[in-house]
């Protein structure tokens, strides 16, 4: 089957940045802000990025643009005689679908919030009467589910990467457009002061490991999502570069979140340590107190739909080329399949709240951390952990090999006195970050 391209390096830039951009960054970025301490957090999860989110990035590029495959293939096309590294590329598919078991009803969910916005229901939506109406939960994972593989039945050039261009401009014009409004509101300064400037006293070792849990996490890395890109893309820009470019695109727009919420939050004397329910629950309560709230409400949330959309349609693409790449499917019969697949796995998560509760773990558990669990916990860093083992080692692929393919073309370049920090220092990390996860995991 021949292997499909991308039209350009802006498609490849934005293609990635897409699938790295999502609820990671614009849910989950703010509220762990808020929760550990503010500007002291950010300071350290942008040294993560660099230290950690990087390499790997450059790692999964390179590997996917070499063995010119999925990621359940790319290891058997680039390991030695009787190596089994290709057990992984299975892992990769796994780690996907359930990525997208949970992944999809929270895309729903955003977009239910858009669409009262939009009708202007607004004024009583609460975050617990939406996950526990069963209805509303399926007909929305429906709505993403199907939006998702239509687009992709298309070719990718057609399809994922024309629609994902318009949506990453619209989403970075949006959050300025947002972000100048919320640092112009009354008491905006105090807001800014707790984002921007590091009060060292709280950074402690908690801090340090959530951010790079969060710089590790918000980049995609470790299921494939970032090789299959690299798959597409041909060799006149070196991948150190392109993934600077991507890793930049990713921070700025969770900055920018931080921009938009907590100025408002302080605006309006609302706990910027919500939690989790910061983006629905705070978000819907600021806009439903400010003048001219429902509008911006309308277009902060569609702001959300596009993030959380470019990361659903990239990882179903990552899953249609795996599917693909096994059984010889044309891209219109893969959608169809993987969206089914997809979408009965979904079922789990948005009825898991009501009519099929389930709890895996502590109380208050459901299907959401269930898979989450497979993901978060296991799927992303062991994966990460396996790029770099195959990347720097001879009994994987080999160095040689790795920074070869990754110096191909232009650009910024992997260096030789880089080779400890990837060798030793990555998967360093990532062995601690595993074994702090299920240390402190809450299992009863």
């Amino acid at each position: 089957m021949e292997r499909e391209r991308l039209g350009s390096r802006l498609g490849f830039i934005l293609l990635s940045a897409g699938c790295a951009i999502g609820c990671g960054n614009v849910w989950k970025f703010p509220w762990m802000t808020g929760q550990y301490g503010g500007g002291g957090f950010v300071l350290v999860y942008i040294i993560c990025l660099l230290l950690l989110g990087l390499p790997v990035m450059t790692m999964e590029f390179t590997v996917g643009r070499a063995a010119q495959k999925s990621p359940v293939k790319m290891y058997q096309a680039l390991e030695k005689p009787g190596q089994k590294w290709g057990i992984m590329g299975y892992v990769s598919l796994i780690g996907n679908i359930a990525l997208m078991a949970f992944y999809t009803v929270v895309c729903g969910w955003i977009i239910n919030y858009f669409c009262k916005f939009l009708v202007g229901q607004n004024s009583d939506i609460g975050f617990v009467p939406m996950i526990t109406n069963p209805g509303l939960n399926v007909t929305f994972l429906a709505v993403t589910v199907v939006v998702t593989f239509v687009i992709l039945s298309f070719n990718l050039q057609g399809g994922l990467e024309r629609v994902t261009k318009y949506m990453m401009v619209a989403l970075l014009l949006l959050m300025l457009v947002l972000a100048v409004h919320s640092i112009t509101l009354p008491g905006a300064k105090e807001g800014l002061a707790f984002y921007l400037v590091p009060d060292f006293s709280k950074i402690n070792g908690s801090v340090i490991v959530g951010a790079m849990n969060q710089a590790f996490f918000t980049l995609s890395l470790g299921i494939g999502s970032m090789a299959i890109f690299g798959s597409y893309i041909d060799k006149d820009r070196a991948l150190m570069g392109e993934s600077v470019n991507v890793i930049v695109l990713d921070t700025l727009v969770a900055l920018l979140a931080g921009f938009i919420m907590f100025p408002a939050c302080f605006s309006y004397g609302l706990e910027v340590g919500a939690g989790p329910s910061l983006l629905f629950d705070t978000m819907a309560t600021v806009f439903n107190n400010m003048t001219g709230g429902r509008f911006w409400g309308t277009l902060f949330f569609l702001f959300m739909v596009f993030a959380a959309m470019s990361t659903v349609l990239a990882v179903c693409e990552n899953i249609l080329a795996m599917t693909r790449d096994l059984f010889g499917w044309s891209r219109p019969k893969g959608s169809l399949i993987c969206g089914v697949v997809v979408f009965l796995l979904g079922l789990t998560t948005a009825l898991g709240y009501s009519v099929f509760s389930f709890q895996p773990f502590a109380e208050g558990s459901a299907w959401l951390d269930f898979w989450d669990f497979i993901v978060s916990t296991n799927a992303l860093p062991i994966g990460s952990l396996v790029f770099a083992l195959f990347c720097c080692n001879n009994f994987g692929w080999g160095w040689d090999n790795f920074v070869k393919e990754a110096n191909t073309g232009k650009g910024l370049k992997v260096q030789p006195w880089m080779k400890p920090i990837f060798r030793f220092c990555v998967p360093a990390i990532i062995v601690v970050l595993y074994v702090y996860g299920l240390a402190t995991f809450g299992w009863r």
